[in-house]
């Protein structure tokens, strides 16, 4: 059984699993000097319109994802991010779905994502999602290893 609900990302669990992806990213890119470009901060999510949220399967914790305010109409997911032991089972779907359905309740009108050149799961997940491939914005503009997305909700 897989839940995704609101927690805070500064408890233990989220903080494990921060820290998972940080080192997943670092593998992935690690001919890079990308200082910051990933940078996560739990401050980012300003009380309103933000939300961390914590996936379990089968009660443990394995995966995790953020939605942050862009601008008033546009929310950010940042750091989707599911274990490699729990991939395959629907865990980073079932993210997304529920940082969607956050997003249209907070009333945004769509939301932005960025991911890397080297995580082919993740362009897959959201090119099935219905996200699709727009010019590289903010501090990702300049990034040759970034590749970001959107979808109007």
């Amino acid at each position: 059984m897989i839940s995704v609900d609101i927690e805070n990302p500064s408890q233990a669990e989220a903080v494990q699993l921060l820290q998972e992806f940080s080192e997943d990213l670092a593998n992935r890119y690690r001919d890079l000097s990308e200082d910051g470009l990933w940078a996560f901060r739990p401050e980012e999510l300003t009380p309103g319109r933000t939300a961390f949220v914590l996936a379990k399967l089968d009660g443990k914790p394995v995966g995790c994802g953020a939605l942050c305010v862009l601008d008033d109409e546009i929310a950010e997911i940042k750091r989707l991010f599911v274990v490699t032991g729990a991939r395959g089972h629907g865990v980073a779907a079932r993210i997304l779905a529920k940082l969607e359905e956050l997003a249209r309740d907070f009333g945004y009108e769509a939301i932005r994502l960025e991911t890397g050149v080297k995580q082919p799961e993740s362009i897959a997940l959201f090119g099935k999602a219905g996200y699709y491939r727009i010019p590289n914005f903010g501090r990702y503009a300049e990034s040759p290893v970034s590749a970001c997305f959107e979808k109007r909700i």
